[in-house]
């Protein structure tokens, strides 16, 4: 994979940032190819509303963002209403990140599939002054932190390249994500996939997940038995095999 962005694509523009996605789209429909099937993407001819590129084989649809630097916990994502729209739409896309550094070169670019965005993972801003120009306009994050380590499916991870082969079979592991369409029981699903994450270690015990009880109470305020929604979580993931139960209450991520 050539991770040199050619900048000299860009000349032909006077704005930056359509000199940046000019760049930046060139090398994503010449370097990366579908997460789902491997097959190739392509662009949207002057981009779809809701999509900049698109797969022939399996008609998945993707979305780029693109910074100069490292990616941080947060990225701006445009109008909070117009992202909770989308969200919520079916024909939301998925979404492909990439940081590059001032020499042009692709240090990250990572795809998260949509059956991971949920309006939780969607930061509202403060709504801009009435001395600016676009007075009360209110913008957006998606919140990284909200996504659980499965959920962020890298290509390259500060300059490193991962094999093809690992792309698909990290894609597939959470394909049954598609099949939940309950907002709040996919909420559930990803809080505990995040509490896993937070634990740092292959192998956890059910004594492990009871310690964020407190956690998940404030996150669902109105459940009175925490405790019995993470058992039933696991077991779920189980079932999805995500993860492996090795008894006496002892689990294994895969």
């Amino acid at each position: 994979m050539n991770l040199i962005l050619d900048k000299n694509l860009g000349n032909s523009y006077s704005s930056k940032s359509q000199k940046i996605r000019v760049i930046t789209e060139n090398w994503v429909s010449s370097q990366i190819f579908c997460p789902s099937c491997g097959n190739f993407v392509y662009s949207y001819v002057n981009n779809k509303p809701v999509a900049d590129f698109y797969c022939k084989k399996c008609v998945e649809d993707f979305e780029l963002k693109s910074k100069k630097g490292k990616i941080s916990k947060k990225v701006s994502a445009g109008a909070y209403s117009k992202m909770i729209e989308r969200i919520n739409s079916s024909t939301k896309p998925n979404f492909f990140f990439m940081g590059y550094l001032e020499s042009w070169f692709v240090n990250d670019f990572f795809v998260i599939p949509k059956h991971f965005f949920i309006p939780e993972i969607i930061e509202k801003r403060k709504a801009l002054s009435e001395n600016a120009k676009r007075a009360g306009w209110v913008g957006s994050y998606i919140l990284f932190s909200k996504i659980p380590d499965s959920g962020k499916i890298y290509y390259i991870e500060n300059g490193k390249e991962f094999s093809k082969k690992e792309i698909l079979a990290k894609w597939q592991k959470t394909a049954f994500l598609k099949d939940i369409k309950k907002v709040e029981l996919k909420g559930w699903i990803l809080d505990i996939m995040n509490c896993i994450d937070a634990l740092h270690k292959k192998e956890f015990t059910l004594i492990d997940l009871y310690k964020f009880e407190f956690e998940l109470k404030n996150i669902h305020p109105d459940n009175k038995h925490i405790k019995d929604k993470i058992r039933q979580q696991l077991q779920f993931l189980r079932d999805k095999n995500y993860l492996d139960f090795i008894g006496s209450g002892k689990y294994r991520l895969k």
